[in-house]
């Protein structure tokens, strides 16, 4: 239990996490979305800060962190949790006309909170890109088949920069059947876009094997028993980047606009 000096360091810190994980347009975020901005609170780095590449230890426990939301109260944007999804994605759809269109892309995501965070802050319509979560596979064939009928549909993937989180795209092609001639593609998190963000890590027991192609910086980093959440993606950052790679922007060669997306986050994983 975190003394009361701590204690109260934590509460201002949540007010102010609070202000920040909504910001800007009132997201709607995940408690852990809202765990990651208290570390960005309690140990902030400097901004625009893009080299070297590093990741940070938390600076709060998690139990201390709940202790303190519990607290200060009702948090106007925190998600519920939604309950596990059990029926494939698409089978609880009554419009049956609906498998008659094509579908261009699909998102599919490694946590389910993260699923329901992007769903909540309207990433299907302002993306035109249905969003479901690994609990939700295997894909309900009618919705596969839409994926046939639109040339170079794909399915995007957003999981955790972890041992784990990295074999997602081959567990997605065992958890579902991906129509041939459908993309598959990986979004990230990876170790190395963790490290430009500078995100906050989380610890575990060091892997023995790592199943997943990583370079020799990734690897020193997961061998050292870190890993990201794409949690501690920050909300505005997460979206403003998901919808940028599910539509697959482009980004013309001139100076001048190069400068002005550096600004907006709209090269890589943002920094804000």
């Amino acid at each position: 239990m975190a003394d009361p000096v701590t204690s109260a360091v934590l509460r201002r810190a949540v007010r102010i996490a609070v202000r920040r994980a909504g910001a800007p347009g009132d997201l709607r975020f995940t408690e852990r979305q809202l765990y990651y901005e208290v570390c960005r609170v309690l140990l902030p780095l400097p901004r625009g800060l893009r080299r070297p590449t590093f990741t940070v230890p938390a600076p709060v426990r998690y139990p201390d962190f709940r202790a303190a939301l519990a607290a200060h109260g009702p948090v106007p944007g925190l998600l519920a949790p939604e309950p596990p999804r059990t029926r494939p994605a698409g089978r609880h759809t009554t419009e049956p006309d609906l498998f008659d269109y094509g579908l261009p892309r699909l998102l599919v995501c490694e946590s389910t909170e993260i699923a329901q965070m992007l769903r909540a802050n309207g990433i299907p319509m302002e993306s035109a890109c249905p969003v479901v979560g690994a609990d939700e596979l295997p894909l309900d064939p009618r919705v596969a088949g839409m994926l046939t009928l639109v040339e170079r549909s794909a399915v995007f993937l957003l999981h955790d920069a972890t041992p784990h989180g990295l074999t997602f795209p081959d567990r997605v092609r065992a958890l579902t059947p991906i129509p041939d001639g459908v993309r598959v593609v990986p979004l990230g998190l990876r170790p190395r876009q963790a490290g430009t963000l500078h995100a906050t890590h989380r610890s575990a027991h060091a892997p023995r094997t790592i199943d997943a192609v990583v370079d020799p910086w990734e690897q020193d980093w997961l061998r050292h028993g870190r890993g990201v959440e794409l949690a501690a993606v920050r909300p505005a950052a997460l979206l403003r980047t998901v919808h940028r790679l599910v539509r697959e922007v482009r980004i013309r060669d001139t100076a001048t606009q190069w400068n002005r997306l550096r600004t907006t986050g709209f090269l890589t994983w943002p920094t804000a």
